[in-house]
C-alpha cells in the first residue's frame, strides 16, 4: 500500500480494520524519511525509539483500548522539546540539546502514561527542520541547512514550519506539528499544498515550546486535509496549568461540524447557505501575483457556488501589521533569548578570559545572523527613550488592528482571502532583500497580532505548478467553523488530494 497518500483519517480506519498495524506504518514512513535525506525536512531521527512506540501503540489497539489516533506516526517542529530526540529550534546554540521532558504538545499525542493516561496515543517519527527559533519565512535561517519543496526543490519550503510542511508534502510523515507566530504554519502549507490551522491565542499550551515571541506564537497541525487539522486539534486543545497563558478548557470537538450544513435544514446542495464571507478589499491590493488572485478569486465561486454570501469588508491597517509585528516579535524574542548564555544549557565557548566575554562568545557563535539581527532591533526598541516611541505605539496600533476585525466581523462570519503574496520563490530570491522577506508575511501577521483563528488550505495551481493556499480567518473560538468551511471547499475540490512528484524509490514498500 501507498501509506503515504493515506489522509490520518483513512489511516485510522486502516489501523482499526487491521489492514495495517502501527509498526508497519512506523517502518514504512522510516524508509521513506530515509530515502529522501536530500529534502533535510528532519533534523532528528531515532528509529529504535520510534519502533518501540509503534509496538506499544499495537498493543494498546489489541486490547481494545486507545481512540482515533492511537498508533499513527506523527512529526514534531523542532521548537517542541521532547524526550529522547535533540531538541534545537535549528540553532547550533542548542546543537546537542536532548530535553529531559516533553512539551504539552507532545505529552498530549504521545502514548498514554500514568500521569497523562488521555493522550491521544500517536508515535513520534522524529524532529523536523524550521527557520532557527522560529525566525523566518523561508527556512533558509535553520543553522542545519535550507528544506526544499517538494514540488520544486529548487524553491523553498516555507517558514518557519518549513520542515514540517515538506515533510507532509513530500509523504514522510501523514501529519505534522507547527508553530505559527506571524504565519509560520499557514505560510508553508499554502506553499507545499497542505492545510494548516492556528488557533485562537491560548487554545493550545506553549508549555515546552522553545519561545520566540510568546504573546504571539499558537501551536497547531499541518496536514493533508481540514478533517485531519481538526482530528490533531482535539488532544491539542486543553487547559494547562503550566501555561499562563492557556485557556480554559471548552471541551470542543473541532470535528463536530464538519458533516454538517452551516444551516440546519439548508439543502444538501448548498452546505455554506447562510454563511456570509467577507473579501478584504487591502488584501487584493498591489503586490498581490495576478496566479494567486485568480486562484483566490475561483475558490470564491466554489464557495459561492456551495451557497456561501460573499461581500467586500476592510481592514484599513493592514499594511500596518509589518512594522507593528517587527517591533513587538523581536522585542519579545530579546527577552526570551537571553536565557541561552553558556551556563545552564547548550553551547558555551570554548575560549573565554571571564563571564562577560563567555556570554559574548557563547551567543556570536550559537546564534544565526537573522536571530542576532532581531535580537538587536528588540533590545534597541525596549531601551530607554524609545521604548514610548516604539514598543509603547506599536501596542497601542496592534489594538486597533484587533478592532478592525471585529468591525469587519460585524457584517461576516469569516475573512477569506490569500495566504501569501505569491508562490513559493527560489532560493536566494528573497535572503538578500529583508524587506522583501518581510512583506511575504502582510497577510497572515495580523491574525497572530489579534490572537485570532487562522487557516490555509489548498485552492489551485500557478502555471508554474506551484500550489496556491486561500487564508481563512474567523473570530475567537470559531477554529470548528473555519474546519466545517474549509472541509465542505474540500469535497468540492480535489485541490488538496494533488500530490507532489514522488521520486522516493529506494526501500520504500509500494
Amino acid at each position: 500500500m501507498s501509506w503515504h497518500l493515506a489522509t490520518v483519517a483513512e489511516l485510522s480506519k486502516a489501523l482499526a480494520s487491521k489492514k495495517t498495524s502501527s509498526l508497519e506504518l512506523a517502518e514504512y514512513f522510516l524508509s521513506r524519511i530515509q530515502a529522501d535525506s536530500e529534502i533535510k525536512a528532519y533534523l532528528d531521527v531515532n528509529s529504535e525509539l520510534t519502533l518501540s512506540q509503534a509496538k506499544i501503540a499495537d498493543q494498546i489497539r489489541s486490547q481494545g483500548r486507545g481512540g482515533l489516533l492511537t498508533g499513527i506516526p506523527i512529526a514534531h517542529k523542532d521548537v517542541f522539546v521532547t524526550r529522547g530526540w535533540r531538541s534545537t529550534a535549528a540553532s547550533k546554540i542548542l546543537a546537542d540539546y536532548i530535553s529531559p521532558f516533553d512539551a504539552a504538545v507532545v505529552e498530549a499525542l504521545g502514548l498514554p502514561t500514568e500521569t497523562h493516561p488521555d493522550s491521544a496515543g500517536m508515535v513520534c517519527l522524529g524532529k523536523t527542520n524550521m527557520d532557527e527559533f522560529a525566525m523566518g519565512s523561508s527556512n533558509e535561517n535553520s543553522a542545519f541547512g535550507a528544506v526544499l519543496n517538494p514540488w520544486d526543490r529548487s524553491r523553498v519550503a516555507g517558514g518557519s514550519s518549513g520542515g514540517s510542511a515538506a515533510a507532509v508534502a513530500a509523504g514522510l510523515c501523514p501529519i505534522a506539528t507547527g508553530t505559527d507566530t506571524g504565519g509560520s504554519i499557514r505560510q508553508p502549507a499554502a506553499l507545499c499544498n497542505l492545510t494548516g490551522i492556528k488557533p485562537t491565542y491560548g487554545r493550545v499550551s506553549r508549555y515546552g515550546m522553545i519561545a520566540y515571541a510568546s504573546s504571539l506564537d499558537q501551536a497547531g497541525p499541518i496536514a493533508k486535509s481540514a478533517e485531519d487539522c481538526a482530528l490533531l486539534l482535539n488532544p491539542m486543545s486543553f487547559h494547562d496549568p503550566r501555561d499562563s497563558t492557556s485557556l480554559a478548557d471548552s471541551g470542543e470537538d473541532f470535528t463536530r461540524h464538519l458533516q454538517e450544513n452551516w444551516n440546519q435544514g439548508a439543502d444538501s446542495s448548498k452546505p455554506l447557505a447562510g454563511l456570509r464571507i467577507g473579501l478584504p478589499k487591502e488584501f487584493f491590493a498591489e503586490g498581490l501575483a495576478s496566479s494567486v488572485a485568480d486562484a483566490i478569486h475561483a475558490a470564491k465561486k466554489v464557495l459561492h457556488d456551495l451557497g456561501a454570501s460573499i461581500s467586500e469588508v476592510s481592514l484599513p491597517k493592514t499594511k500596518l501589521s509589518i512594522p507593528v509585528y517587527y517591533v513587538l516579535a523581536p522585542a519579545e524574542a530579546s527577552s526570551n533569548l537571553s536565557r541561552f548564555d553558556g551556563v545552564r544549557y547548550g553551547h558555551r565557548a570554548k575560549d573565554y578570559r571571564d563571564l562577560t566575554e563567555m556570554y559574548k562568545k557563547s551567543r556570536t557563535e550559537g546564534f544565526g545572523a537573522e536571530v542576532k539581527k532581531r535580537i538587536l532591533i528588540g533590545s534597541y526598541v525596549l531601551s530607554h527613550g524609545y521604548y514610548d516611541a516604539y514598543y509603547l505605539k506599536a501596542q497601542k496600533i496592534r489594538r486597533i488592528i484587533a478592532n478592525d476585525f471585529q468591525t469587519a466581523f460585524q457584517s461576516c462570519d469569516l475573512i477569506l482571502g490569500p495566504v501569501a503574496p505569491d508562490i513559493a520563490w527560489r532560493f536566494g530570491e528573497k535572503s538578500q532583500n529583508p524587506i522583501q522577506m518581510y512583506l511575504a508575511d502582510i497577510y497572515t501577521l495580523s491574525a497572530n497580532l489579534a490572537g485570532l483563528p487562522a487557516m490555509s488550505a489548498p485552492c489551485g495551481f500557478s502555471p508554474e505548478g506551484m500550489p496556491i493556499g486561500m487564508q481563512l480567518i474567523g473570530n475567537y473560538f470559531s477554529e470548528a467553523r473555519m474546519l466545517q468551511v474549509a472541509h465542505r471547499f474540500q469535497q468540492a475540490t480535489d485541490w488538496h488530494r494533488r500530490q507532489a512528484n514522488d521520486s522516493i524509490q529506494a526501500g520504500v514498500a509500494s
